[in-house]
């Protein structure tokens, strides 16, 4: 099938048009030695060459994985994707609605997993850690530097909650906008704020050939928190 033979919206072709999908991975792997020994300090380089990279679209959003149970211990994973904004030493920090779902969640339970999908450089990086709210001096920071109409969609949006109409948003949207016009100080609203994800483990993923990927991992070691062990694992 060429690019321009458009798909069949017939099932059984569809699901054989899925089925072949496929690429090859390029010939350029993975090896330990040339791995930086702080994964943090390595995930920061992938993340740099991500930025550079012009077929990657936002190299700092993310896939963020929470978890949510009830009482008869039901559990079920949710995801959705965030943007990074910060490291700060060993922590990965992302601002959101603590009323969101993923802010009720994270409360719940604050075992989290984050994915950096970069198709376009055959890389992906997977990391698992532990979130917890950050300071209001920080949350407070970051958002006095965002642009003046994000500050007013965190006010404008009850994140998650339903909503009648796209047009109940909008007016809440100008409601606001009126409360703070353009040029003011917008305040941060009191339910939202940063988590800092402190990773345990942190996988690279390079892609290669015939599917046989490169996955190294890093693992904090349980008995010094403050060291990395490494091993590889089959694709």
């Amino acid at each position: 099938m060429t690019l321009d033979t458009p798909m069949s919206t017939d099932a059984a072709s569809t699901s054989q048009n899925i089925r072949d999908m496929r690429r090859s991975y390029g010939e350029a792997g993975l090896h330990e030695s040339a791995l930086h020994s702080d994964p943090i300090e390595q995930f920061s380089r992938w993340l740099a060459e991500a930025a550079l990279n012009p077929y990657i679209v936002e190299a700092n959003a993310m896939v963020l994985s929470t978890i949510e149970g009830d009482l008869a211990g039901n559990v079920r994973p949710a995801s959705r994707t965030v943007l990074l904004k910060d490291i700060d030493g060993e922590n990965l920090t992302f601002f959101t609605n603590y009323h969101s779902t993923k802010g009720r969640q994270i409360q719940v339970n604050p075992h989290v997993a984050l994915l950096f999908p970069w198709y376009a450089m055959e890389r992906q990086v997977a990391i698992k850690g532990v979130a917890t709210p950050v300071s209001r001096e920080i949350t407070d920071e970051y958002f006095a530097s965002r642009p003046w109409g994000s500050q007013i969609g965190a006010w404008a949006s009850s994140q998650s909650e339903e909503l009648a109409s796209r047009e109940v948003l909008e007016a809440a949207y100008q409601e606001f906008a009126a409360k703070y016009p353009e040029g003011s100080r917008v305040p941060t609203p009191p339910h939202w704020g940063g988590y800092a994800v402190r990773p345990t483990s942190i996988e690279f993923w390079q892609g290669r050939y015939s599917r046989l990927h490169d996955r190294l991992i890093f693992i904090r070691n349980p008995h010094d928190e403050a060291s990395w062990e490494i091993g590889r694992l089959y694709p």
